[in-house]
């Protein structure tokens, strides 16, 4: 790849998605090849990404430059979506989802309510907790610093 800094952040969101295999069996003993497709999980893939990129950006071209910024400011943005926004998109998707059960357990008390149960359920794992965004953030790092000082100088 011509863009080392891509390829590098591209790597990053590579390694924590495999990364998720091996942790998902770690916790609950089931292989989920799911997960490394899959959003959500330990680590975060997008703050690994963005992270690597920013530091990459870092070490190659300084933290002084507009690069850096606008690599910085894309990986606050992208860690507080995971961390916010998604990860409470993910809670209400649980919520949701266990509303079928809620009515039928109020219908068993109350004769003639009628319930059609969902057929698909929502996605509940979207976002991340603070500590899978900070492993993603750590293993970015760690990447975007090998990246930038394996590359060859220009």
């Amino acid at each position: 790849m011509s863009n080392r800094g891509l390829g590098t952040a591209l790597l990053a969101v590579g390694a924590a998605q495999l990364l998720k295999l091996p942790w998902h069996y770690a916790r609950t003993g089931k292989w989920d090849w799911r997960k490394v497709v899959g959003s959500g999980g330990m680590p975060s893939s997008h703050s690994s990404g963005v992270t690597a990129l920013a530091a990459y950006t870092a070490t190659k071209y300084g933290i002084r430059t507009p690069a850096f910024a606008i690599a910085s400011m894309l990986g606050i943005i992208v860690m507080y979506d995971a961390m916010n926004i998604r990860r409470h998109a993910g809670e209400i998707a649980i919520q949701v989802n266990d509303l079928d059960a809620d009515v039928e357990r109020l219908a068993g008390h109350h004769p003639g309510i009628y319930h059609k149960r969902r057929k698909e359920k929502l996605k509940e794992s979207l976002g991340h907790q603070p500590a899978e965004v900070a492993a993603g953030a750590l293993l970015g790092a760690a990447i975007g610093l090998l990246g930038a000082l394996t590359a060859r100088s220009k």
